[in-house]
């Protein structure tokens, strides 16, 4: 196992929409473990292909506090959607950034696991949150898409304030 680069926003890659998974080779079950490897040290507790520069439909998850209970999900699709929760949810391609973002409190998900079996599944709670950010991610979306115009506004610019620091500090240590 390996652990993988995790893009960062305002990465363009972010936004790329993934490609539907044809086949369950071996590479895919490598992505998979070095995927939840990458997550559980970050850590966190979902993690989409997408954010670690592999464009496919494919995410993990694990919301037990034990870590102890790992989902694969390859090419999901989110059938029906009821209630709303409001959330705070954070990222790790965004780490130290957090938003109230309004979801679906329970949904309804056809997707194969890591072995090729084809599942529905009913989410609530945190794991319903998860599986909406990571799907997100796999359609080229940001938990900031959800928030107003002005909070992503205030991140942008706390973002790009830490980026000039970095860079400043960098060429200073020159």
């Amino acid at each position: 196992m390996a652990k993988l680069k995790i893009l960062k926003f305002p990465s363009p890659k972010l936004r790329i929409k993934a490609k539907e998974i044809k086949d369950i080779d071996k590479k895919i079950k490598i992505k998979i473990d070095d995927m939840f490897e990458t997550m559980y040290d970050a850590p966190g507790i979902g993690l989409a292909a997408t954010q670690v520069d592999f464009h496919y439909r494919l995410l993990v998850a694990d919301v037990s506090s034990e870590q102890n209970e790992p989902l694969v999900m390859i090419n999901p699709i989110v059938n029906k959607k009821e209630g709303v929760a409001i959330n705070q949810e954070g990222c790790l391609s965004i780490p130290g950034y957090f938003g109230d973002v309004e979801r679906a409190k329970t949904i309804w998900v056809s997707y194969l696991d890591g072995l090729g079996n084809k599942i529905d599944s009913e989410f609530d709670g945190l794991l319903s949150v998860c599986v909406q950010h990571e799907i997100d991610h796999l359609d080229g979306k940001l938990f900031l898409d959800h928030l107003s115009e002005a909070k992503r506004q205030r991140i942008r610019k706390s973002i790009d304030k830490e980026k000039r620091q970095r860079t400043k500090s960098s060429k200073s240590n020159i």
